[in-house]
């Protein structure tokens, strides 16, 4: 072999880099420790981004059908959607679990304790995503992993259950947003850590007290002490001794706290989770994003920030139900109207034979009537006679 060549070592087409950790990509700011993902909720805006999305994810209305067009038809729910865990606790705190792990690591990991006779999960029991470790075998690129240190077999990794948001290409598992936004969410944490310990540990001197005499260190501390006693417990005015001066010491509040790196910190953070998030959350951003009605903001809501995720969400369903069937979201319950623009929707339904009357009667909570499940003629009226 030449000396001053050198064979390029050849590399499996399988192999990855290593899995980035939070260490690798800044896990600390200012001595604040992000290693583990939940620490980033101490920061108010991302609690409330992944809370939100998180708690509207697993609250929606779930539906199970089969067919489309005029053979669609609407199924009871498996035991899978009622609840995924097996424990009791039910579908939305299942899926509140899987939309957390997802939305701070990028992946969520699960194992199937049970499936019905044509293989299908109908029990998936989450683990805290700490715990797990996945890569790709170097020769045959299989997913391998790794749960609380052991190494899973092939008959425990085909029970492996895995989501994962923010894919690249090349790598088994999605990126964390936490680890990458490291940087922005612990200079945030940092802030607001300055501005409490400033108050608590005390960042600058109270006051300012003072003689024209010169004093020397014992003169000094014995008036500090003095004047110290005068002050505790006592609600009465202080009265200083010739040549004495006292000046309170006072320091803006946007100093003391950092608050314009906290605003900006809040509205970036906001801001990972959805380019419309901070102006939903109420961050300012110094743009002039308005919402004329509770209604176009639920829009926004959805658009910018909801939909990509529900989206998701029911393709991961959809994929555990038998062939054929398929999961639906009811994106409507996002939507909250006044009274009065409910009930001409509902009208506006009705006389054109997009619901039927114990339909509407459901979302209103009302018991069905009897043959309310034939559709009404279709309408006749002109728009202005139906308040349009």
């Amino acid at each position: 072999m030449s000396l001053f060549f050198s064979r390029r070592e050849r590399r499996s087409p399988f192999a990855e880099p290593p899995i980035p950790r939070p260490s690798m990509l800044g896990s600390t700011f200012a001595s604040i420790n992000l290693s583990h993902a939940e620490a980033s909720l101490q920061k108010v805006a991302v609690w409330a981004a992944t809370d939100l999305v998180a708690s509207l994810v697993s609250t929606l209305p779930v539906d199970v059908y089969e067919g489309t067009g005029a053979s669609r038809k609407e199924l009871p729910k498996p035991p899978l959607l009622e609840d995924p865990a097996g424990d009791g606790y039910g579908l939305g705190d299942w899926t509140y679990q899987y939309m957390m792990s997802v939305l701070l690591r990028g992946n969520t990991y699960g194992k199937v304790a049970d499936r019905d006779r044509m293989a299908n999960p109908t029990q998936v029991v989450l683990y805290h995503p700490d715990e797990v470790q996945g890569w790709r075998d170097p020769a045959s690129g299989v997913a391998r992993w790794r749960v609380s240190g052991e190494t899973l077999d092939a008959e425990a990794a085909a029970d492996m259950w895995h989501q994962r948001a923010y894919s690249i290409p090349g790598r088994l598992l999605g990126l964390s947003p936490v680890a990458h936004h490291a940087s922005t969410i612990g200079q945030g944490l940092a802030a607001a850590k300055f501005g409490q310990q400033f108050f608590e540990e005390g960042g600058t001197p109270s006051g300012l007290l003072t003689n024209e005499q010169a004093l020397d260190p014992k003169q000094a501390r014995v008036a500090k002490e003095r004047f110290m006693a005068a002050l505790r417990g006592s609600r009465e005015p202080l009265v200083l001794g010739q040549g004495w001066k006292f000046q309170a010491v006072s320091v803006a509040p946007e100093e003391s706290q950092f608050l314009e790196t906290q605003k900006y910190t809040a509205a970036e953070c906001a801001r990972i989770y959805g380019p419309g998030m901070p102006e939903i959350l109420g961050y300012e951003t110094g743009g002039s994003m308005t919402y004329a009605n509770v209604e176009q903001r639920s829009l926004d809501l959805l658009t910018y920030a909801l939909d990509r995720w529900l989206v998701r969400t029911e393709r991961m369903w959809t994929s555990m139900l038998p062939p054929g069937q398929y999961v639906k979201i009811n994106r409507a319950a996002l939507a909250r109207t006044d009274l009065l623009t409910r009930y001409r929707a509902h009208a506006i339904a009705l006389r054109n034979q997009f619901a039927v009357p114990n339909e509407v009667r459901d979302i209103e909570d009302k018991a069905p009537l009897p043959g309310g499940d034939v559709p009404l003629p279709l309408a006749t009226a002109k728009p202005e006679e139906t308040g349009q």
